[in-house]
């Protein structure tokens, strides 16, 4: 049985006059994933996540979020919802405890349970040695997880992330993407991020969002193991070029020297069976036949490159 959907976006469209920044959008989120929202800047991404959150109302199109409307029941919506944006809403002259308190009477806690919330986030967010110090006197870092905190201090099963490590220092990176994964053990999130290996390394499905429209949505694990753009084979006896050209699924063949080829393919047809076929036929001498990984970076800049040169032809 598929599992429970927590946020649905349909036919997602925003326009800024005659500029179309959000292309009827589809997206969907389930219990338990943690899905990582790429595009290169102006694509759309921050667009949508603030139609996502409510912060901004779309043209067309419809937000669900636990089932609810953004449209027509905001505040039911909104209840199941946890947002840091890229910038923290903090406020330095508050101490961690007295910030997240507030954060918990605006998320309508009551007072008895205030406490329990607020030693429970930042608990997760490992916040407990500075609970009593100015939020501005604390590190970038350290105000990231503050952020973290008041978007999970009513425990809603989404959590959605703009940015959330921009500015930061590696090792600070490192901590607040170990943070992302375990909160992902307990709640779905939405991850936005121009880092490449930081969706890679924490989330379970990429999409990619390029002139406002989705152009790739896989798990991370098709990047990880099934995706590729190429063969590399080698044959003891050099075969003709044009027919392996000809074979199903191959867009490209490049002869790289003694024996070696690099084989494109179009996606079409998984062409490694009919090429050891043809070797055979053809007594080619088949020494080596293998796929060559796309890396999430190789997928980005292939669909968003392709998209801008069909853009710029028309």
């Amino acid at each position: 049985m598929e599992s429970e959907v927590l946020i649905e976006a349909r036919a997602l469209t925003r326009r800024y006059g005659p500029t179309l920044a959000v292309d009827g959008l589809h997206l969907t989120l389930r219990k338990g994933e943690i899905l990582g929202l790429l595009g290169p800047n102006g694509a759309g991404k921050s667009t949508t996540m603030k139609m996502l959150t409510g912060n901004l109302a779309p043209s067309a199109g419809e937000v669900l979020i636990g089932g609810k409307s953004l449209r027509e029941d905001a505040k039911a919506a909104k209840r199941a919802l946890g947002y840091l944006p890229e910038q923290p809403p903090v406020y330095g002259e508050l101490t961690v405890d007295e910030y997240l308190d507030y954060c918990a009477s605006l998320h309508g806690i009551a007072r008895k349970s205030r406490p329990e919330a607020v030693a429970s986030a930042k608990r997760d967010c490992g916040l407990a040695d500075v609970s009593r110090r100015l939020i501005g006197n604390l590190s970038k870092g350290y105000q990231q997880r503050v952020g973290l905190a008041q978007a999970i201090i009513h425990r809603p099963p989404v959590i959605i992330l703009d940015e959330p490590t921009v500015g930061l220092d590696p090792i600070q990176i490192r901590e607040i993407r170990a943070l992302i994964a375990a909160l992902g053990r307990n709640h779905s999130v939405i991850l936005s991020s121009h880092i490449l290996p930081e969706i890679q390394a924490v989330c379970s499905r990429v999409m990619i969002i390029n002139r406002g429209r989705a152009v790739y949505n896989e798990p991370v694990t098709a990047v990880k193991s099934a995706a590729f753009g190429a063969i590399a084979a080698v044959f003891r006896q050099l075969p003709d070029a044009r027919t392996l050209e000809t074979l199903a699924g191959v867009r490209r063949v490049l002869a790289l020297g003694e024996g070696r080829y690099r084989i494109e393919v179009d996606g079409s047809a998984d062409p490694r069976e009919a090429i050891a076929g043809a070797a055979v036929e053809g007594g080619w001498g088949l020494l080596e036949l293998r796929a060559e990984a796309q890396t999430l970076e190789e997928i980005f800049v292939e669909l968003t490159s392709r998209d801008a040169a069909l853009a710029e032809a028309a």
